[in-house]
């Protein structure tokens, strides 16, 4: 009965891996790899099939011959054990036979690995940053230079703290999605300014690590038109779970028409850092600004979670001097994980240090955009 269960114990996950190779449905199953979208996770999927099917027929021819053995030369039917030691044929067949197999998968395994680091020529270059807890893009070099925003997680508080049903793309949704035209190179540099985070779109064949004082780069050439997504793939702090990647694939005409829009909104926003803003707009905006990027650590009843993470409610950094409030939220806390978020607009800043020196009971007065430009260093 043991050897039985043994027996079926191996058969179960060797019948699995045999069903996906001949009914070709991998991509269909959630736990397997992202359908690829482009010809290098075409080759990368590829090559994991061909290492997959490598191990299966090792696993059998291996496992195969020692259940033989057992059972045909065992005690029962009169087998004596035999006496034995080097045997050379025996020594040279299993050296050289997984020396061959080596060299097979090298061979398209190199040919993959230098075709990954080939970044040369790209049709539009985007430098990533990231951040605890969000990703920052920059558009430097092709259509649509000089593009630069932020992507921050989408998915309502409500949802992530179980007050609302989860949505379809739960933590998988962003305010400000990567576009991208169908066809074209895309180089990816990435950095970052905290710890290290990992850019990852699984359907590219695309991923790199973020590392702060490094750059670091990557490609792909996306094929089809859709919306592709991912997350941070690096342990970077508690809200690791919460920083996700959306790439949306258009045509070369509504990347072009994406970026005509984008730089008007851009010009908007520039023209809404300059001018003075009434409290109750401030403070209408600020508390979604909050939301988005405050309220992970500081609660959204500003009682924060101390030691880690103090409090705003009846704070000093929140009712003493503005100059303070605005020192910190621009350039961070060194050695805590309170961050730098120069780069946010000054309206934006604004309206976030207001709505926190005037909510929770505090009464500290109001922040302008012009006064978060004076202190930007």
């Amino acid at each position: 009965m043991r050897g039985k269960k043994v027996i079926a114990a191996l058969a179960g996950p060797l019948g699995v891996a045999l069903g996906l190779g001949f009914c070709g449905s991998a991509h269909a199953l959630a736990w397997y790899f992202q359908t690829p979208a482009s010809k290098l996770a075409r080759d990368i999927d590829w090559l994991h099939q061909l290492v997959m099917w490598l191990i299966i027929v090792i696993f059998v021819g291996v496992f195969g011959a020692m259940f033989y053995a057992c059972y045909a030369h065992r005690k029962s039917k009169g087998h004596k054990a035999e006496q034995f030691h080097e045997n050379t044929v025996v020594e040279i067949i299993w050296t050289v036979v997984p020396a061959v197999i080596l060299v097979a998968i090298a061979l398209p395994v190199t040919k993959v690995v230098i075709a990954q680091k080939d970044t040369s020529s790209p049709d539009l270059t985007i430098k990533v940053t990231g951040y605890q807890w969000k990703w920052g893009y920059d558009y430097i070099k092709g259509e649509g230079e000089g593009i630069s925003f932020l992507s921050t997680l989408a998915t309502p508080r409500a949802q992530i703290e179980g007050h609302e049903p989860k949505g379809e793309n739960y933590l998988l949704e962003v305010d400000n999605e990567v576009v991208v035209p169908i066809g074209k190179k895309i180089r990816v540099i990435t950095t970052a300014a905290d710890v290290v985070h990992s850019w990852w779109v699984p359907a590219f064949g695309a991923k790199q690590d973020a590392i702060p004082g490094f750059l670091r780069d990557l490609w792909f050439r996306p094929e089809q038109t859709g919306t592709f997504r991912s997350q941070c793939v690096e342990l970077c702090g508690k809200e690791h779970g919460f920083m996700p990647i959306v790439v949306r694939v258009v045509s070369a005409d509504d990347y072009t028409k994406w970026v005509a829009q984008f730089k008007e909104k851009a010009a908007k926003a520039a023209a809404d850092d300059t001018r003075a803003i009434a409290l109750p707009e401030l403070m209408q905006r600020g508390e979604k600004v909050y939301a988005v990027n405050c309220v992970a650590c500081h609660q959204a009843n500003g009682r924060g979670t101390p030691p880690v993470f103090p409090p705003l409610a009846g704070a000093k950094i929140a009712t003493g001097p503005k100059e303070g409030h605005m020192d910190i939220v621009l350039n961070g806390k060194p050695n805590t994980a309170m961050q730098s978020f120069k780069q946010l607009g000054n309206a934006d800043l604004a309206a976030v240090i207001t709505y926190e020196r005037n909510s929770w009971g505090n009464k500290a007065g109001e922040v302008q955009p012009a006064e978060v430009q004076a202190r930007r260093k």
